[in-house]
């Protein structure tokens, strides 16, 4: 592996998936281009469209099923998930017209054995899972139980993301998930991934702004009762100007779940202690009261 960064319902018919009558046979299935190494077809026609991102789509997403899937390398790895860098694109189809080809993040949470999950319960009191043995078996560590927390992580990651995409917070748009992946937006240019706000030396108006751009972030989830959870300047993006959050399946109901004002507190003292050591004021409790006072609304 090669590291590549610096860092509707079932009854619904999603016509994304389906070729109208007449169209071009390049883009139909059925096609001499056959997968190679490190290569699947488009796993999009086998999601559900409760397992896709929410409407309206980007124009940039590609839901061919002619589409194949290429593995470019590791973007990072972490405590449980890596990120790995995706084309999917349609064989020779123009790479310059949109919904023909594009790069995407696809964050896949490892086997119980290889990731460590030990911090999952303070995010996910209040959330608990559909059937009481599933529930059983991940507050017991069992292998199931290892199995079925990758499953909700991923599952968790791509919820938010859609909601939050729909509030209009900044952070990548979820393409999908199955089962352990997540696909999401790539924010970088070319092959070369964002680097983090930690990474950033900025002067001190272009400063002024991201944090500005933080805060926005944080009113956006307040106002929907929500925090992050585990803000830090290693989970949030500067791309282009542009900040945006990502590491979200530990989104929080501030008011459901019991530690809720603890980790918005704590999201406002990470922040906020880090534009502090780069010289830029600001005042965590007072950001903490702004937040509690949206929330509370």
């Amino acid at each position: 592996m090669h590291f590549l960064s610096s860092l509707d319902s079932l009854d619904a018919i999603d016509d994304t998936s389906v070729a109208p009558f007449g169209a071009d046979v390049a883009h139909l299935v059925f096609q001499a281009a056959e997968p190679g190494d490190d290569q699947r077809w488009s796993t999009w026609p086998a999601t559900l469209p409760s397992e896709r991102g929410p409407q309206p789509r980007p124009d940039w997403l590609v839901t061919s099923a002619a589409a194949i899937d290429t593995e470019l390398g590791v973007v990072k790895t972490g405590k449980e998930a890596d990120l790995h860098l995706i084309e999917r694109a349609i064989p020779d189809a123009p790479t310059d017209v949109p919904g023909n080809h594009v790069l995407l993040a696809a964050k896949r949470y490892r086997s119980g054995d290889q990731s460590d999950f030990h911090r999952s319960t303070i995010y996910t009191e209040g959330r608990g899972t559909r059937r009481s043995r599933d529930q059983r078996a991940v507050d017991n560590r069992s292998t199931f139980g290892r199995a079925v927390a990758r499953v909700q992580w991923a599952s968790a990651e791509f919820e938010a993301l859609a909601r939050l995409t729909e509030l209009g917070a900044s952070v990548p748009y979820p393409v999908q998930v199955s089962e352990t992946e997540v696909l999401m937006e790539f924010i970088g240019d070319g092959r070369v991934a964002a680097p983090r706000l930690a990474q950033v030396r900025a002067a001190p108006d272009e400063l002024r702004g991201l944090f500005e751009q933080v805060v926005e972030f944080m009113h956006t989830l307040a106002c929907a009762g929500l925090a992050h959870g585990d803000l830090s300047p290693y989970n949030l993006l500067v791309h282009r100007g542009r900040v945006v959050a990502i590491d979200l399946p530990q989104v929080v109901d501030v008011v459901a779940n019991p530690q809720g004002f603890d980790l918005l507190h704590r999201d406002c003292v990470n922040v906020c202690d880090w534009f502090t050591r780069q010289r830029l004021e600001c005042d965590a409790e007072q950001l903490f009261g702004e937040l509690v006072g949206v929330v509370a609304m």
